[in-house]
């Protein structure tokens, strides 16, 4: 698994720096990219159980632009991979997740993700991050907004 995710990242930074060659190119593939569908992303590493509530919740949210893979990752990769993308956590918070826009790939860390509605919380600011293409954690959180109250509404929904 790990050989495929380095060949993954691999192929996808040499698919990006070529699309500076030839700009109609580029355009029709960030059109494509961002049409895509709510099946269309692929989630690694997860449980079933976890595969399925990530789905659910991203199919509730309705995000305007979709990741194309949800990887779920033991914490010691979670640490290395946060060293590998150089993430800037600010001073006192923790991350228990991680969008990386170039790869538009979401990094959870397993062991640290927390509950089920918690999970569905931070993916919501993930996908935020995604939606406003910013690493700023303002816009991601404004984004995020709207998300989470689908995921609120759709809760009290089931409930009654």
């Amino acid at each position: 698994m790990k050989r495929r995710i380095w060949t993954a990242m691999l192929i996808l930074g040499f698919v990006q720096s070529n699309w500076g060659q030839s700009s109609e190119n580029a355009r029709l593939l960030i059109r494509e990219a961002t049409g895509a569908s709510a099946n269309s992303y692929t989630v690694l590493g997860a449980k079933p159980q976890q595969e399925e509530l990530v789905r659910a919740q991203i199919l509730v949210m309705q995000p305007g632009v979709y990741p194309l893979r949800i990887i779920f990752v033991p914490h010691w990769k979670y640490v290395d991979t946060t060293k590998t993308f150089h993430l800037h956590v600010p001073t006192g918070y923790t991350s228990a997740m991680f969008t990386h826009l170039a790869s538009r790939s979401v990094f959870i860390d397993n062991d640290r993700y927390g509950s089920d509605d918690s999970l569905g919380y931070w993916l919501a600011h993930e996908l935020g991050h995604l939606a406003a293409n910013s690493p700023s954690e303002s816009d991601a959180d404004r984004a995020a907004r709207d998300y989470r109250k689908r995921l609120k509404d759709a809760r009290k929904h089931n409930l009654e």
